[in-house]
């Protein structure tokens, strides 16, 4: 399996689609289409942004040891189960003031108690 073969095995099992991929690599959609259709591999600049958006090693990606099995990634990198979108209300969460962090975190207490009551 070569390197583009990979990165389109891991998109399939994150559930990430190729625009979303390519957005946050920073490339556009017809690379990765490009890739897929000559069987070609992306440029080595590339290589380090595709690993910390599919959440991966270089050496997975480069080898393929450790994304045979979604499991084994799991395993090894519990922080897979995040999805785009988790990472990005994280990151808009730290680009928010401390006031605001903290009327966040209290709203979301609130939500959090009002779904216990409902589900007694």
């Amino acid at each position: 399996m070569i390197i583009s073969e990979r990165i389109i095995k891991v998109l399939k099992e994150r559930n990430m689609t190729q625009a979303e991929f390519a957005k946050q690599v920073g490339i556009s959609t017809s690379t990765i289409s490009e890739w897929k259709k000559r069987k070609t591999n992306p440029t080595v600049d590339k290589i380090m942004d595709i690993c910390n958006v599919l959440q991966i090693t270089p050496e997975q990606l480069l080898t393929g040891k450790g994304i045979e099995d979604e499991e084994e990634i799991a395993e090894t990198r519990p922080e897979s189960k995040f999805t785009p979108g988790d990472v990005q209300m994280i990151e808009d969460y730290h680009n928010l003031k401390e006031e605001q962090q903290k009327r966040l975190m209290a709203y979301m207490e609130a939500l959090k108690k009002i779904e216990s009551l409902e589900d007694m």
